[in-house]
């Protein structure tokens, strides 16, 4: 059984920074990728990153504020948001695929899921 446990979400002012961490066995092996649920909205794919290569990718919303990186001292894939804005206020989630190519943000290629961890964003 693949587990996922997330952390580092909290609350944040507009402009503010968080990292979150994905801490999973699977951290090198597996396409992880990083969802988030607002608040009376659909989950949605923010960041995704290939093992064994550079490759990551971004929801659009998200490029040039977010990065998805491997912290390799902590076996962690982590989630560094910068310049947070209310609207990424959300419940965020990490997957784990099914193998290690990343195929879409579709959460169906994504058997494995955390629990999640709220970041809540003020104005």
């Amino acid at each position: 059984q693949v587990q996922l446990v997330e952390s580092g979400g909290g609350s944040v002012q507009a402009g503010g920074s968080l990292r979150l961490s994905c801490t999973t066995s699977e951290y090198s092996n597996k396409c992880i990728a990083w969802f988030r649920q607002p608040p009376g909205k659909e989950r949605e794919g923010v960041a995704r990153i290939w093992p064994f290569v550079t490759a990551t990718d971004y929801a659009d919303s998200v490029k040039g504020r977010f990065t998805i990186f491997r912290d390799n001292a902590k076996n962690t894939v982590d989630l560094h948001m910068a310049g947070l804005k209310p609207e990424d206020s959300a419940v965020y989630y990490c997957a784990a695929g099914g193998d290690s190519y990343c195929y879409s943000f579709i959460e169906t290629d994504y058997p494995h899921w955390g629990q999640g961890t709220q970041v809540t964003v003020s104005s």
